[in-house]
């Protein structure tokens, strides 16, 4: 098998070697070069033409996030981003996987074990899938993948919506939740991201949409209008019910196929707790995680939505599902808030708007 060849880029000499060891322990990547800055990052990705870079947010002569616009822009390559865990590198790395990076790694702290957490995994994921560089590549639309007109007069109908991604999900999420009215049914998120990354994710995703999205709370109460997005590194987000209806519970449990928050404990909650009165999501990403889930959630009677090769940054995630039986309908990404909204909407029955049972 073709080895990922992979150039990194830091202006630390001792982060560049922790990286260069970590990669350097798989035998299908060869780390090809290491830069200290983007000025010899430009030289090096000519030389060398990697297959892969690794890209630290603050560098000097020109940070991260404009060298990874100039990369997206003149010589696209899948890029792999490292950010300390500080609100500025946090806000810097969820602007740059809206660029178009390929994933973000959180630098590990002083001490911590499991260092860089599944980087080898992630860099031959880079190197080997079909990239969809730029937002706006992610946003075209081909002949079979057009949006549909939202009615104007939407109206929740009482179901919840349930969505998971990973790798790729935050232009996917981007992209579906900018669709979503102010009104749109209460919706609970899993996406692998992070600790610390999520609040920031949830903070811009906010200023974007017109719905409210928050990271989840435990206890909140599922509401029309609101969008709740799984707190990364350290609990589980689940649904359950109570006397109030349905409520986010945050569990410390352990990782769900290597991950914590887990796509599978979402959906597997919601097809005990909402059974048909639910949409099941699940967005590109790297792996497995959520394809049980959202089969348990189709079993139970609710609808269910996949995202398409064509469309999918990484198609891991929603491929799985659909050969386990879990996707009903395969969809662009372009098409798949509609989908959603269209499956939700209060419908007319004899001349009168009819809506679902409340939870």
């Amino acid at each position: 098998m073709k080895k990922v060849r992979v150039l990194v880029v830091d202006d630390s000499r001792t982060m560049r070697n922790l990286i260069c060891m970590v990669l350097q322990h798989d035998p299908e990547i060869e780390v090809v070069g290491q830069a200290a800055d983007p000025l010899e990052a430009r030289a090096a990705m000519k030389a060398l033409d990697p297959d892969v870079v690794t890209l630290d947010v603050e560098m000097p002569n020109m940070n991260g996030i404009e060298f990874l616009e100039k990369i997206m822009r003149l010589r696209p390559t899948p890029v792999i981003m490292f950010s300390n865990l500080t609100s500025r590198g946090t806000e810097a790395t969820i602007k740059a996987l809206e660029i178009g990076a390929f994933d973000c790694v959180a630098k590990p702290m002083p001490g911590e074990k499991d260092m860089f957490g599944d980087l080898p995994a992630k860099v031959k994921e880079a190197g080997h899938a079909r990239l969809r560089l730029l937002a706006s590549k992610m946003r075209q639309r081909d002949d079979d993948g057009a949006p549909q007109p939202v009615n104007r007069d939407y109206v929740a109908d009482g179901r919840i919506v349930a969505i998971g991604a990973s790798t790729g999900g935050v232009e996917a999420l981007l992209s579906v939740l900018s669709r979503f009215p102010k009104d749109c049914p209460p919706t609970v998120i899993t996406q692998h991201m992070p600790a610390t990354f999520t609040k920031s994710f949830a903070d811009r995703l906010d200023r974007e949409c017109q719905p409210r999205i928050t990271e989840a709370r435990h206890g909140a109460p599922l509401m029309p209008g609101q969008v709740y997005l799984a707190p990364g590194g350290s609990t589980h987000l689940e649904v359950i019910s109570g006397k109030q209806g349905l409520t986010c519970c945050l569990s410390a449990s352990g990782l769900v196929n290597g991950h914590r928050p887990s796509v599978d404990v979402l959906f597997y909650s919601v097809a005990v707790t909402a059974k048909a009165e639910a949409v099941g999501v699940i967005l590109t990403g790297m792996g497995r995680d959520g394809a049980d889930g959202l089969k348990a959630m189709r079993d139970a009677g609710a609808n269910t939505i996949g995202q398409n090769q064509a469309t999918s940054l990484v198609y891991g995630m929603p491929k799985v599902a659909f050969e386990r039986g879990g996707v009903e309908k395969q969809l662009p990404l372009s098409r798949i808030a509609d989908e959603i909204l269209n499956l939700t909407a209060r419908k007319e029955e004899g001349g009168r708007l009819c809506q679902r049972r409340q939870r």
